[in-house]
C-alpha cells in the first residue's frame, strides 16, 4: 500500500489553503490547485493567500497549480472545492485519475439541484475514484496556525483509512476513523443551515437559552436528516456531526454563523452575499434540505425556517413567531 506521500488539494480557498498547510505539518508534499490565476501566483510567488486566508504564511513547499492532471497524478486527493461546483470539477478531474486514487471529499455541502451528497456526485463524475470524507469542527485560520483539532476521516476500509490517517495527522490534526460515510457528510452539511439559525438568534439578541435550545433542537433535525441519507445516529454524535454542529453555531468565524447574525441585524441576503467573497454553504444546502423534509415528512421545523428566510417568503420576525408558536408536544 502506498504510504501517500504526495498528495492534491482541489480548492485554493481559506479550507483548502488551510489543509494543504496542515499537510505539510505532516510531511506530506502538497500540491494545491485553484482556479484563479492570481491565487495561483500569489501562493507560489509570496506563499500566501490574502483574498480567503488572510494573516497566514504559507509553507514554502506547497506549490499551486491551475492543472488538474498534476493532481490527479497525486497518491491521493482532496476535494475542497465548493460544494456547487464539485460536480464540474470532478468531472474533469475524473479525465485525468486512475483507478483505485482515493478522492478524499472535504467540502460540506449538498448538491443544490439534486439534493444529492457530494459522495454521490463524485462518484458519479468519478467512477474510478474510491470516495472517502473528511469533516469536523475546524475553523480554517485555526488549523492554517498549526491549532489542536480532531476530524472524522470516512472510508469503508479500515486498512485504507488508518494508512490515510498516518499520512495526513500530526500532533494537532487528530483524525478519527469510520466506515459511515454518508453520516460524516450529512452532519458537516446540515449544521451549515443550522448555523445561520443561530447567528439569527444572535443577530436578534435572543440570549443564551435560546441559543441553547435552538442548537439542541437543531441536532434533532440533523439526526433526521442522517438517518433519512442511511447515516447512523452514533456517527451524528461524534466530531462530524454535534461537534461540528456546536463549533459553527458558536463563533462568527463560521461564515453561516455570520451570514445568519447580519441576517438577526436586520441586513438583506443581497447585500450579506453582495459583499463576500468566501461561500456560505447553508444557503445553497437550505433549499435542498427543505425538499429532503418534505419529501421524507421530517419535522424539521428550524430548517424549515431558515429556508423561507432566504427564500424571502418569510420575515426574520415572522420566521421566530411561527416557530415560538408552535404547539407544545412531547420532546422525543
Amino acid at each position: 500500500m502506498t504510504d501517500f506521500q504526495k498528495i492534491g488539494v482541489v480548492g485554493g480557498g481559506a479550507w483548502g489553503s488551510a489543509l494543504a498547510q496542515s499537510l505539510t505539518m505532516a510531511g506530506r508534499d502538497v500540491i494545491l490547485w485553484a482556479f484563479e490565476i492570481d491565487t495561483i501566483e500569489e501562493i507560489n510567488e509570496f506563499h500566501t493567500n490574502r483574498n480567503y486566508l488572510p494573516g497566514v504564511t504559507l509553507d514554502r513547499s506547497i506549490r499551486a497549480t491551475g492543472k488538474l492532471g498534476e493532481i490527479a497524478a497525486c497518491d491521493a486527493v482532496l476535494m475542497v472545492a465548493p460544494a456547487q461546483h464539485v460536480r464540474v470539477i470532478s468531472g474533469e478531474l475524473g479525465q485525468h485519475i486512475e483507478t483505485g486514487l482515493p478522492l478524499i471529499i472535504c467540502s460540506k455541502g449538498i448538491e443544490q439541484k439534486t439534493g444529492q451528497l457530494l459522495s454521490a456526485v463524485v462518484s458519479e463524475m468519478c467512477p474510478q475514484a474510491r470516495i472517502m470524507a473528511l469533516s469536523g469542527p475546524t475553523f480554517a485560520s485555526e488549523i492554517a496556525r498549526g491549532l489542536p483539532a480532531a476530524l472524522t476521516l470516512a472510508c469503508e476500509d479500515e486498512e485504507t483509512g488508518q494508512a490515510l490517517m498516518n499520512a495526513i495527522g500530526h500532533k494537532v490534526f487528530r483524525p478519527y476513523w469510520s466506515d459511515d460515510l454518508v453520516g460524516v457528510q450529512v452532519g458537516g452539511a446540515l449544521k451549515n443551515v443550522l448555523a445561520i439559525a443561530a447567528g439569527i438568534v444572535d443577530g436578534k439578541k435572543m440570549g443564551n437559552s435560546a441559543h441553547a435550545a435552538l442548537v439542541t433542537r437543531g441536532f434533532g433535525e440533523l439526526v433526521q436528516f442522517g438517518e433519512a441519507y442511511g447515516g447512523r445516529r452514533e456517527t451524528l454524535m461524534g466530531l462530524s456531526g454535534i461537534g461540528d454542529l456546536l463549533l459553527t453555531c458558536s463563533s462568527e468565524q463560521s461564515r453561516n454563523m455570520s451570514l445568519g447574525r447580519a441576517l438577526g441585524l436586520g441586513q438583506s441576503l443581497e447585500e450579506i452575499l453582495g459583499g463576500r467573497k468566501s461561500v456560505s454553504e447553508g444557503v445553497y444546502t437550505a433549499s435542498a434540505a427543505w425538499k429532503i423534509g418534505q419529501d421524507h415528512n421530517l419535522d424539521v421545523p428550524i430548517t424549515d425556517a431558515v429556508h423561507r428566510v432566504l427564500e424571502g417568503e418569510v420575515s426574520v420576525d415572522e420566521a421566530i413567531d411561527d416557530l415560538l408558536t408552535r404547539p407544545f408536544s412531547a420532546e422525543i
